[in-house]
């Protein structure tokens, strides 16, 4: 049975400005939701832009957590916050510490979602990661983002000990590769194509990798909202086409013309292939087939490249 659909709650989204949860609070507006936007807002620019799209804009810096302008009488907070600082200190005191303060002061909503990231698995080659496999800084051999695994892992750890100690419940969904219509990795390969630079790739491929669509990330929101408990479950949160970067940039390439050169590497992420049966088995079905929502892509952010 599906679950009923999100509409008349009161949702905060943190990390608004982002590229996945801007797209996500514009849909929650759209679904007839009121919705908190949280980003620092050191750019006056970026709240105008926020409150242009329907979405109330909220100050706040989970690395110093500072949260006082956090609303009362939340249903749902959904965690898309992430610092990408190279400082360990930082790293860890934005993402995990803050995300456990976050938790505190969401005592009473119905569930609190915290999007972590298929980045925590520790390399398996070809093998698709269930979500009890070993965990592992998979982001260290790319030579920059060195926090990003261990920052990653330790925010689990810290919602789920918030979520026993302040009785909240709450989720956990390790994303896999996002985006959408202006955003994703997919995106700034053909970018980067265009100002003459390769994408890396591993040399033990195919470099196998899962998409999630924005569309499939809104559907798929409700049925992972409905497992929050406490102490909170893990889910993979991708859709289950295993799809390579060959693949993927030479269905670019078909799209626009652009040829995307690759540069064998080991300094770049290994194959990371998910395995998404246990967020499947809830009754949710992804909507966007990998090239569709690739020609989608090219179609909005490159219409004078798109062939058709």
């Amino acid at each position: 049975m599906s679950p009923a659909p999100l509409t008349g709650q009161r949702i905060l989204v943190t990390g608004v400005t982002g590229q996945v949860a801007g797209p996500l609070a514009r849909n929650l507006v759209a679904a007839g939701n009121t919705v908190y936007g949280t980003s620092r807002f050191a750019d006056p620019a970026q709240r105008d832009a926020v409150e242009a799209d329907g979405i109330v804009p909220v100050s706040i810096d989970l690395e110093t957590a500072r949260l006082d302008e956090v609303p009362d009488g939340l249903d749902y907070v959904i965690n898309m916050a992430v610092s990408k600082e190279q400082d360990f200190d930082r790293a860890l005191a934005a993402n995990a510490e803050g995300a456990a303060f976050l938790v505190e002061k969401a005592k009473g909503v119905k569930a609190f979602f915290h999007c972590s990231s298929c980045a925590v698995y520790e390399p398996n080659g070809q093998v698709p990661h269930l979500e009890t496999d070993p965990l592992g800084d998979n982001h260290r051999p790319m030579g920059f983002m060195p926090t990003y695994s261990i920052s990653k892992i330790a925010a689990e750890s810290a919602v789920r000990y918030a979520s026993r100690r302040f009785d909240v419940p709450a989720v956990i969904a390790r994303l896999d590769v996002p985006y959408g219509p202006g955003h994703g990795w997919p995106s700034i390969m053909l970018m980067m194509a265009q100002h003459g630079m390769a994408t890396p790739v591993h040399p033990e491929g195919p470099n196998v990798h899962n998409f999630l669509h924005d569309d499939d990330i809104v559907t798929s929101l409700p049925y992972l909202l409905e497992q929050a408990d406490v102490p909170p479950p893990i889910y993979n949160w991708c859709a289950p086409e295993l799809v390579s970067i060959e693949d993927w940039t030479a269905e670019l390439t078909r799209l626009t013309g652009v040829e995307i050169p690759l540069e064998t590497t080991t300094a770049c992420v290994p194959p990371n292939p998910i395995d998404p049966s246990k967020l499947l088995g809830l009754g949710w079905t992804p909507s966007v087939e990998w090239k569709d929502g690739f020609r989608r892509l090219v179609e909005t952010s490159y219409p004078d490249l798109y062939k058709g």
